[in-house]
């Protein structure tokens, strides 16, 4: 018998064949979105990871000129940490979220809004302020690409997260859903198809007894009536008509 693979449990009707064959229309047509929306999220994600690649080798070497200035910065003028804090009033950096949408799944991006003017005017005023200024512009440069940075992994994160259910849903359709499907619809066809072939089946059959019965009537009629033609002849007052009782005359009665 088709259809007997792994398939649901469901009475086969004509009914049930229909709502069968548009779940697995339904069912092929989620399956080619969900490819091209994997599709899709696989290029960004492929674009991320190589600017997540470019960042960090920025950030390394951004990292390592900001070392660089702040040790000129303190062997010219040495410790300024507590002037720092001191002189730090408020934000000279901050960072401003958005969200991007990539085939239905919100990504979040962050960017870096740099506050006008600076805290730090008089920091190194005496000695070692062009090595301050550096270190200063250095660091700012490190804070940016920081934040890109924080964009890019969050990002990045998120896509590797999504893309893996959506390749679970994928294969769970494509592996299960649908054979489960084309199976059950195999199933049914075969039952309608032996169904239909016992109703041909009994109606054959009903339609011969119906011709045997009626030529068993029709042997029957005619045998009835050869046997009342069998009668009729043989009987003499049927076969002369009756006669006339009155005016017939019996020779051995004498009156």
């Amino acid at each position: 018998m088709s259809g007997t693979g792994p398939r649901e449990n469901i009475f086969p009707t004509r009914m049930a064949l229909t709502n069968t064959k548009l779940r697995l229309k339904g069912a092929q047509t989620g399956h080619s979105l969900l490819a091209k929306k994997r599709d899709a999220l696989t290029t960004r994600f492929r674009a991320i990871l190589r600017r997540v690649d470019e960042a960090k080798r920025k950030m390394g070497r951004v990292m390592q000129l900001a070392s660089f200035s702040l040790a000129e910065v303190t062997y010219a003028t040495g410790d300024i940490s507590y002037l720092v804090q001191e002189q730090a009033k408020s934000a000279s950096f901050k960072v401003k979220a958005k969200q991007e949408n990539v085939s239905g799944v919100v990504l979040p991006a962050f960017e870096v809004d740099r506050v006008p003017g600076s805290d730090f005017n008089l920091t190194g005023l005496g000695r070692g302020g062009q090595q301050v200024l550096r270190a200063k512009e250095v660091y700012a440069k490190a804070v940016e690409t920081l934040v890109d940075l924080a964009s890019l992994q969050t990002a990045f994160m998120i896509l590797d997260e999504v893309i893996r259910a959506t390749n679970r849903r994928v294969n769970a359709i494509e592996h299960v859903i649908i054979p489960r499907l084309e199976n059950t619809i195999k199933y049914i066809t075969s039952e309608l198809d032996e169904m239909d072939r016992e109703e041909f089946f009994r109606l054959k059959k009903v339609q011969g007894k119906k011709k045997r019965d009626a030529e068993a009537s029709e042997a029957l009629r005619k045998k009835l009536e050869q046997e009342a033609a069998k009668v009729h002849e043989a009987d003499p007052i049927i076969a002369g008509g009756g006669g006339d009782l009155l005016g017939s005359k019996d020779e051995d009665v004498i009156f």
